[in-house]
């Protein structure tokens, strides 16, 4: 495992090297991307209106959503990091503002998206300020989040979906830092109970031999059996959907620095030995690792969902900037848990490099363009034939939680 990752390594440490003499310092870095994401997002509310949040933008149309939508916390969480990163009181204003956009969430959420919604928010809302207005938010959304834990199944549930008895999918692991910050601000013990059982259950029945992971694991809820597995928004469902390797990395990343358990940090080290070797020179991750046009294509009869696919020979292999994102994020807090130095060095080499290549004009949106949306060139979902190619508001988010992240470590 540590060879490979090396090898990979300092393929990308040349490709940093490479960017050009005089490279600007990523401390100029990240004030030319908050400034501008200063103006984009302050541009973007003033298009918002009073319970709208941003989605997306596609053929010249602002896509806008309301609460409801998972990733509905993304927009306010981005603004409290412009805030944490300049200090600008009118950022703050508008985070504020937004966050209370989601102020009744829980009187209608039906799924385990809380932690998205809630901890992108009003955690980052209270971290930032220790106003305790926001505590009552935060316990009830937990609350309702922990009430979803199968103890059977030993997980918390994704959906209510009648096409599934009860699924689970790999992005919940990111919730789960909503119950840990929870359990740390309220003293709820049972809080860090759902989500390590969460986690080992994950472990156990959501990873390949490789540490690669499939999107969706479905349980018997009353016996705790699997009933089958999928990857739902990747080629195949043997394949390597790279924004759900992504949310693997991050998610046992953060469970080890938040409880020190050693088989997180191992687990987290293992996706990564996966995945980096599987980067692009310039470390964005192409959406699916497996897709046609990758080195490690699958067969287009392979079982899932290709046949929906209308894949021409020579169509280039599209990128995924949130996926980039996600992993820079989780790679930059990796290299600081890390205590063999060489090993860290290399982590946040590979967190530089993709940093770097999304603040780069081929990534990053020129003021007043994209629908003010920050990254260019995300994927959401190919198979169900929606947001192919396009910015996305949680792209925005982890890229500016890496930079945020990168600041803060050496």
């Amino acid at each position: 495992m540590r060879n490979s990752l090396l090898k990979a390594a300092a393929v990308s440490l040349a490709a940093i090297l490479c960017l050009g003499c005089g490279q600007e310092s990523m401390r100029g870095l990240s004030r030319r991307v908050m400034k501008l994401a200063a103006v984009q997002l302050e541009a973007m509310d003033t298009r918002l209106g009073p319970e709208a949040l941003p989605r997306s933008f596609q053929d010249g149309e602002c896509i806008d959503t309301d609460m409801r939508w998972w990733a509905s916390g993304f927009f306010p969480g981005s603004l409290w990091y412009v805030y944490e990163a300049t200090g600008n009181e009118d950022i703050k204003a508008l985070a504020e503002k937004n966050t209370q956009k989601l102020a009744r969430l829980c009187g209608t959420a039906t799924d385990h998206d809380l932690g998205f919604q809630m901890n992108c928010s009003y955690g980052n809302a209270y971290r930032l300020t220790g106003n305790p207005d926001y505590l009552p938010f935060l316990e009830e959304s937990a609350n309702k989040l922990a009430a979803r834990f199968n103890p059977t199944v030993g997980c918390i549930k994704s959906w209510n979906d009648n096409r599934y008895r009860f699924p689970v999918i790999i992005d919940n692991m990111m919730n789960l830092e909503h119950l840990l910050n929870c359990a740390e601000l309220l003293g709820r013990d049972s809080y860090i109970t759902v989500a390590c059982t969460h986690a080992n259950t994950t472990i156990k029945n959501h990873f390949r031999p490789d540490y690669s992971t499939y999107h969706l694991v479905d349980y018997n809820p009353r016996t705790g059996e699997v009933v089958r597995k999928q990857t739902v928004q990747g080629f195949a469902d043997e394949s390597a959907w790279s924004r759900g390797n992504a949310w693997g990395l991050y998610g046992f990343t953060m469970m080890y620095e938040r409880t020190r358990i050693e088989k997180y940090l191992d687990q987290a080290r293992r996706i990564a030995a996966f995945l980096i070797p599987l980067l692009p020179e310039d470390g964005i991750p192409y959406w699916d690792f497996n897709a046609p046009g990758t080195h490690g294509a699958l067969p287009a009869d392979a079982p899932g969902h290709p046949a929906d696919f209308a894949w021409k020979d020579g169509d280039p292999v599209l990128r995924d900037a949130s996926a980039g994102a996600i992993m820079a994020s989780a790679l930059v807090t990796l290299a600081s848990l890390t205590e063999d130095a060489e090993l860290a060095k290399e982590y946040r080499n590979i967190a530089e490099l993709q940093i770097r290549t999304l603040a780069s004009e081929q990534y990053l949106a020129p003021a007043g363009e994209n629908g003010n949306f920050l990254l260019m060139h995300s994927v959401g979902n190919i198979p169900g034939g929606s947001e192919i190619d396009v910015p996305l508001t949680y792209a925005d988010y982890y890229f500016l939680e890496a930079i945020v992240k990168f600041g803060k470590t050496r």
